[in-house]
């Protein structure tokens, strides 16, 4: 499929013209999903934000399957959502069942979902990730290098949005959640990074073991990155 450059760009202008503000921060989010829905003509699209453990959380989806979709990479801390939110880059699969090595509680899970290509890209404010918007097909699909281009801009209306919430203080829960993501993100990039060269492992394992370790013991992941930074390793 090829996205054409100025149709996307009137496009999300007239978007951002259009959209009525009703102060429901979660309303304007599920209206920038159906439009993108429309726009790039996929079977749905979901919305994950980091919460205070820096922990992929679900916020909206345009359906039931883009929910379990969402809702199971939240839960499972695996697939397009985490890999991209970690990686800070577009992630995607042509097929997620035939991905049951690589992301297997997501495969099984989406069996019987009409869910089958998937496309996750991170949502930054300030240049910070902070969430990630997902989308998906209901057939298997190879993403081409337009739409993976278009849907990383425009994740960028779903940045619009959320920074706009945040100036009008309309985000209640949500805004702490971010607020939290952009304080520690620095700290556990470090926290990656340190782990990756002492265990030898990728960035997506090594995010995983500061989420465990947050989620074993109930604190938040920059205070568990805290530790590995001044102490060398994970709370034990």
């Amino acid at each position: 499929m090829s996205i054409d450059e100025a149709a996307l760009a009137e496009s999300l202008r007239r978007l951002s013209l259009s959209r009525e503000d009703n102060g429901s921060l979660i309303t304007a989010l599920e209206e920038v999903l159906k439009a993108c829905v429309d726009l790039f003509d996929v079977s749905g699209a979901g919305l994950l934000v980091a919460d205070e453990q820096d922990m992929l959380r679900y916020v909206a989806a345009t359906d039931l399957p883009g929910r379990v979709l969402e809702t199971t990479e939240a839960e499972s801390g695996e697939g397009p959502c985490t890999e991209a939110f970690v990686k800070t880059q577009v992630v995607t699969t042509p097929d997620i069942i035939s991905e049951s090595e690589r992301w297997p509680v997501l495969a099984k899970a989406l069996v019987d979902q009409p869910v089958r290509a998937v496309l996750g890209t991170p949502v930054r404010l300030g240049g910070v990730p902070v969430g990630t918007l997902d989308v998906y097909r209901s057939h298997a699909h190879h993403w081409d290098d337009s739409e993976v281009a278009a849907l990383a801009r425009y994740a960028e209306v779903i940045a619009t949005t959320l920074t706009a919430a945040l100036q009008a203080h309309t985000a209640g829960e949500l805004a702490r959640q971010l607020q939290y993501a952009l304080d520690y993100r620095v700290v556990i990039e470090r926290a990656v990074g340190y782990l990756m060269a002492k265990e030898s492992i990728d960035a997506v394992a090594a995010f995983t073991a500061l989420r465990n370790a947050a989620r074993s013991r109930r604190t938040k992941i920059g205070i568990v990155s805290e530790h590995v930074l001044e102490t060398g390793g994970l709370p034990v």
